[in-house]
C-alpha cells in the first residue's frame, strides 16, 4: 500500500511555484504573433504584410520595407523651414521635390549573381543616388555584357575545376575565358585614358574611371552604363582589388603612366554627404563597401535611415557583423535614426525587399499611366481621327 500512497503524493510546492510563475498583464496594444493564412489563397501583398507579425527575421524584413519606404517618401517639405536656410530652401516647390539622398552599397557577389538585374533596375530608373561597390562589382558587370556565368554546386572538385580553367564562386562557375575577353575589351580603353591623361592633364579617380567604362560599354543590361547615363556616381575605394587591378597591373608594363587619384573620390563622396539634409543607406554585405558608406555619413553625424543585409555575426568584431547599434557609437548612424539589420542571404532577401518598395511603386505608377492612356475621352474632347465640331466661345472668352 505504501507504493500506491506514494504515487498520490502532492506535487512539490517548489516545483509548481517555479513552473507556474504568474504572467504580468499584457498591454492592450501588444502585437499578437500570427502568420499568413494560406486557406484564403495566395495573395503576395498580404503574405509579405504578414511578415510583420510572424517573428524572427520575417519581422526584420518587414521593418526593412517600412524603413526603405520612409527614406523614399521623405521630402524637405516635411520639415519646418530653418532660419538660416538659403532662399531656394524656403521655396515650397523646391522643398516638395527635395528628397533624401539614398546610398546603395553592395559586394561583388551581388553582381556575379542574378541580383545584378535587381540593382540595374534601381539604377536605370534613378531610384538611388550614390553607389558604393567593390572592384568585383565593377568588373563583373562589364564581363556579364559579353560572357556568361553558369550555375554549379557548392560541393565540386575544385582541383579539377582549376585544371579545366573554371573558377568557382559559391555555386556559380566563372570560365577563365571571361577574363580574357575582359582584358581584350579594357586594354584599348586604358590606352586612351593614359593618352588623355598625358595630353590634357585629366585626373582620373575611381568614380570617373568607372563612369568612363560605363559609357564605353554602352549596354542596356549594365549597371555601370545606366549609372553613367543617369549621373549616379559609383565609388570603389578598392578599385584594384580584383580582375580590373590585374588588368591595370599587366597594362602598366606595356604602357606605364596611368594614375588614379583616391583623394578626389573621398572628397567627392564626403562633400556630397555632409550637405545632404537627410540620408538613407541600404548596405548589402560588409567590408569596405559598408565602411566606406557609413564613414561618409559620419561627416554629417550619421545617416537618418539604414538597412543592413548580411549573414555575418558581431562576435569577432568585424565591420560586416557589427549590429547597427555599434554604428551609433561611431556617429555613423544617428542616435534618433530608424534602422534594422536582416541576417540572411541577400540573393533571396534583396529582390524581395525591392519588390515591396521600389518596384511596387514603379508598377503602380506604370499601371496608372496605362489606365490614363486607355481611359475614354471626356465628353466634348477631341477623339483621334475625328474632327471636333466648332465650339462657341463662352462669355468670358
Amino acid at each position: 500500500m505504501s507504493g500506491i500512497a506514494d504515487a498520490f503524493q502532492p506535487v512539490p510546492k517548489a516545483a509548481t511555484e517555479a513552473v507556474m510563475v504568474a504572467s504580468s498583464a499584457i498591454p492592450d496594444e501588444a502585437v499578437k504573433v500570427a502568420g499568413y493564412e494560406f486557406n484564403q489563397g495566395v495573395d503576395y501583398d498580404q503574405l509579405f504584410a504578414s511578415f510583420g507579425t510572424t517573428g524572427f527575421q520575417a519581422c526584420h524584413f518587414s521593418d526593412a520595407v517600412r524603413i526603405i519606404n520612409k527614406m523614399r517618401a521623405w521630402r524637405l517639405s516635411d520639415e519646418p523651414i530653418k532660419e538660416d536656410d538659403y532662399d531656394e530652401f524656403a521655396d515650397p516647390e523646391f522643398r516638395k521635390n527635395y528628397r533624401a539622398k539614398v546610398y546603395l552599397a553592395y559586394t561583388s557577389n551581388m553582381i556575379s549573381s542574378g541580383v545584378r538585374e535587381t540593382i540595374r533596375f534601381l539604377v536605370e530608373h534613378k531610384m538611388v543616388d550614390v553607389i558604393v561597390s567593390s572592384a568585383g562589382g565593377v568588373e563583373e558587370d562589364i564581363i556579364k555584357t559579353f560572357a556568361h556565368m553558369y550555375l554549379g554546386r557548392f560541393q565540386m572538385d575544385d582541383r579539377q575545376l582549376r585544371r579545366e580553367g573554371l573558377n568557382r564562386l559559391g555555386n556559380l562557375i566563372v570560365p577563365n575565358d571571361n577574363y580574357v575577353k575582359f582584358e581584350e575589351w579594357v586594354n584599348p580603353i586604358l590606352d586612351k585614358m593614359v593618352d588623355e591623361q598625358k595630353a590634357t592633364g585629366v585626373v582620373w579617380t575611381p568614380s570617373s574611371m568607372i563612369r568612363r567604362l560605363g559609357l564605353e560599354l554602352n549596354d542596356d543590361s549594365s549597371v555601370l552604363t545606366w549609372a553613367a547615363r543617369n549621373d549616379i556616381p559609383i565609388f570603389c575605394p578598392a578599385l584594384t582589388d580584383g580582375s580590373l587591378g590585374d588588368m591595370i597591373y599587366f597594362h602598366n608594363y606595356r604602357k606605364p603612366g596611368l594614375v588614379v587619384d583616391l583623394v578626389g573620390d573621398i572628397r567627392k563622396i564626403n562633400d556630397s554627404t555632409v550637405y545632404a539634409r537627410k540620408t538613407g543607406m541600404i548596405v548589402i554585405g560588409g567590408g569596405v563597401v559598408k565602411h566606406h558608406t557609413l564613414n561618409a555619413n559620419l561627416m554629417r553625424n550619421g545617416a537618418d535611415w539604414a538597412v543592413f543585409l548580411n549573414t555575418a555575426q558581431e562576435f569577432d568584431g568585424s565591420d560586416a557583423g557589427a549590429r547597427p547599434e555599434e554604428a551609433l557609437s561611431w556617429g555613423k548612424v544617428r542616435l534618433d535614426a530608424d534602422y534594422v539589420k536582416i541576417v540572411g542571404d541577400a540573393s533571396f532577401f534583396f529582390p524581395l525587399l525591392v519588390s515591396q518598395t521600389f518596384a511596387k511603386d514603379f508598377k503602380k505608377k506604370a499601371d496608372e499611366e496605362n489606365t490614363e492612356k486607355k481611359a475614354p475621352p471626356a465628353p466634348g474632347a477631341a477623339v483621334p481621327g475625328v474632327h471636333a465640331s466648332p465650339r462657341r466661345a463662352g462669355p468670358d472668352e
